[in-house]
Parts: C-alpha cells; sequence; structure tokens
C-alpha cells in the first residue's frame, strides 16, 4: 500500500509539471505579443493622457522597426500640427499669426459710408493731406485758407481749444475730419494722429498753423513747383515785411524756387548747412510721403512745441541742399497770432504766453542734445570716434 502510494504521487507530478510550463509558455508569449502592438496600437486608439507617456519606456519594448514607424508617425503628426499654425515673420510686429492676404497694415482718412457696398464709397480719393490746429478765433482766417485747397486735398483740424461743432456752418466742414484735444500743439497731434502708416495714401502733407495769409497761394500750382523742383520738405516762401523770419523762408523775386541763401555773416560755416541751406520753418511745412515718414520718427513724444526740428529735417532727405526748399512764386504772410500761447498757464507773476515760450526755448536745447547724444552713441557703437565726424 505504502509503495502503491508513492507511486500515484509520483505519477501525478511529472503531468502537474508539464501543465505548469505549458501555461508559463503561452502566457509569455501572449504576453509578449501584447507587449509589442500594445504602445504602437493600443495607446493610440484609447488616446491615453500626455501625462502618462513619459513614465512608459517605449524604445524598450518591441523590436526596433516597430520603434522606429511610432517616432516616423509621431514626427509626422507634429510636423502637420506646425504647418497648420500660422506664423509669418515678414508680417508687422504683432502679426505674425495672421495670414498675409488679411493684414491691412495702411489706414487714411477716407470717409466711408454706414449703407451700401464699400466698394462703392468713395467717389475721390484724395491724393494730399493739409492739417491745419486751430481755435474758433481764427476760424474766418482757416475758411479763407481752405477755400485755397482742391477737392483733392484732405482736410484735417486738430482742435486745441475744444470746441467743434461751431464750424459746421462751413459746407467745407461737414466734410472735414475734426479731432479735438485741448491745450495741445500741431506736433502733439501729427506724433499721435499722423502716423505714416495712415497718411500713407497722400503724396504730400501740410502740417500748417492756423495763424498764415493765403491770398497769394494756390495749393495745386504749389504742388506742381515742388514736383518740379524735386522738393521732399518745403515752404512757402514768407512775405519779407511782416514779421521776424530767418533769411532763408523769406520770398524772393527772381524765381520760382530758392535752395540757399545768405544768413547773417558767420552764421554758416557750410553753405550746404541751416539755416542758408536744407532749411524750412515749422510754421507752414510740406512733406513729401517718404520724408514724413522720417520725420515722424524723428518727433519726440515729451517735446510738444518742435522747436529745432527744422535744423534737424535735412537728416531725413538726401542730398538735403537740393531736395529742401522754398516756393518764392506761391508765397504766404505769417500773422504771427500768439492765440496758442494764451493758452499756457500764469505762474509766477508771468503772463501765460511767457510760460509757454520758455519751455519752447527749453525744448529746442533738450532736443539738440539728445540727437547729438544718439549720434555719437552710434558711431561709437560702430568704432568711429564722433570727433572725427564732420557735419
Amino acid at each position: 500500500m505504502k509503495r502503491m502510494g508513492n507511486f500515484g504521487r509520483s505519477s501525478r507530478k511529472p503531468n502537474e509539471t508539464m501543465k505548469i510550463i505549458i501555461t508559463t509558455f503561452v502566457g509569455v508569449v501572449f504576453g509578449f505579443l501584447i507587449g509589442v502592438s500594445f504602445p504602437t496600437l493600443a495607446l493610440v486608439k484609447l488616446n491615453l493622457l500626455p501625462g502618462l507617456l513619459p513614465y512608459i519606456d517605449f524604445p524598450q519594448i518591441g523590436d526596433q522597426k516597430s520603434v522606429n514607424s511610432t517616432q516616423n508617425s509621431s514626427s509626422e503628426t507634429q510636423n502637420l500640427k506646425d504647418v497648420t499654425k500660422i506664423w509669418v515673420p515678414e508680417n508687422p510686429r504683432g502679426a505674425e499669426r495672421l495670414p498675409p492676404g488679411i493684414v491691412a497694415s495702411e489706414s487714411d482718412f477716407y470717409l466711408r459710408r454706414l449703407w451700401g457696398k464699400p466698394s462703392e464709397d468713395l467717389t475721390i480719393r484724395q491724393k494730399y493731406l493739409v492739417t491745419f490746429t486751430v481755435g474758433y478765433g481764427q476760424i474766418n482766417n482757416i475758411d479763407a485758407a481752405v477755400k485755397k485747397f482742391s477737392d483733392n486735398f484732405t482736410i484735417l483740424l486738430f482742435h486745441y481749444d475744444g470746441r467743434t461743432t461751431e464750424w459746421d456752418e462751413f459746407e467745407w466742414s461737414k466734410r472735414a475730419i475734426h479731432v479735438s484735444v485741448r491745450k495741445q500743439t500741431k506736433w502733439w497731434y501729427a506724433k499721435r494722429f499722423l502716423h505714416p502708416d495712415i497718411v500713407v495714401p497722400y503724396d504730400y502733407v501740410f502740417i500748417w498753423d492756423e495763424d498764415l495769409g493765403v491770398e497769394h497761394f494756390d495749393a495745386e500750382e504749389y504742388i506742381k513747383l515742388v514736383r518740379k523742383h524735386g522738393l521732399e520738405i518745403s515752404q512757402p516762401g514768407l512775405e519779407p515785411s511782416r514779421g521776424a523770419t530767418w533769411q532763408m523762408t523769406k520770398k524772393r523775386g527772381d524765381g520760382e524756387v530758392h535752395k540757399e541763401t545768405e544768413e547773417k555773416p558767420g552764421w554758416c560755416s557750410d553753405p550746404h548747412l541751416p539755416p542758408c541751406a536744407g532749411f524750412v520753418e515749422i510754421m507752414a511745412p510740406v512733406f513729401s510721403r517718404d520724408a514724413w515718414r522720417c520725420v515722424w520718427h524723428m518727433i519726440q513724444n515729451d517735446l510738444v512745441h518742435g522747436w529745432g526740428l527744422d535744423f534737424a529735417l535735412r537728416k531725413c532727405v538726401e542730398p538735403a541742399h537740393e531736395k529742401i526748399g522754398v516756393v518764392d512764386s506761391q508765397w504766404i504772410v505769417h500773422q504771427t497770432v500768439p492765440s496758442l500761447g494764451n493758452q499756457g498757464k500764469a505762474e509766477d507773476g508771468k503772463a501765460p504766453w511767457q510760460g509757454v515760450r520758455e519751455r519752447c526755448r527749453r525744448e529746442w536745447t533738450m532736443f539738440q542734445a539728445r540727437v547729438s547724444n544718439a549720434e555719437k552713441v552710434y558711431y561709437k557703437s560702430m568704432g568711429i570716434d564722433p570727433a572725427n565726424i564732420t557735419a
């Protein structure tokens, strides 16, 4: 009986062992197959959270062919995502994510209707822009001035006294652009509302004061002479008997245009530099589109009177002594009305205009210093000694 029992246990052991071996082998094979297919199929189909993926070392599972296939598929998906994201470095700064065809980087002052087809809004596209910085006290003077500009001009009024509705007595005022901010100068307005990308439709931009007599002036004739003589920056000649002015900007009677003059003895070491050439004043300047793009960038944000700017305009055209000039046959009268000066504030017993004039002089000194310092920094960055640079 004992031998039979031992024999029975020994006969069962091989069978059980074989089952265990077979089961283990099948399990290993099945697990291997599952492991090979899992990263390439299961994860994609299950769309597991990306946060789980870094903890799974896929390259250690399966053969190299499967790993390469997975990597290639992943790269193609990533490339597809990159292509569909718009990024155009050539677009204006900040608009890189827009398709170029929708980018509208320029604007204008053309008036648009609130109805109808946009393509039919404009019956005329003005080629020139004239701006006046005005107060209501000069309303009749501005009315006379505007009438010297044809329908080819967009009229833009900057109101420093806040009065705008009173101007509607003139029919032209209803078609003009009115911008009103109290107690600001024309250069403050110009820096904020005449960005080069806004005035780009206009061949020439007139930036004029309000106290100009225009009896002997015609804007269309003026433009013809500016084109004829290749002037990028210009102004009409000033009546020489009215008020103090530079010799360069006084009207002459010997030609259509002059580009240089003789100022007081010793004032012009170089006949091609201001105030003997390359110079116009800031009361009635006219800029070509390209010249204004440069000048706008030179206008300082905090220096609002523009004093000193006239001596630096030459930096925006080359050669300045040929492209800056005064038109004599279309001339104006500077009436020297101190209306903006009266917008100042009386302090320390001084009249309002005195404080304004003091700031004008201070800004002139500041502007000259900024230009000089900026040029020195530039030349030093280029390895050039500023002392070796001549005017």
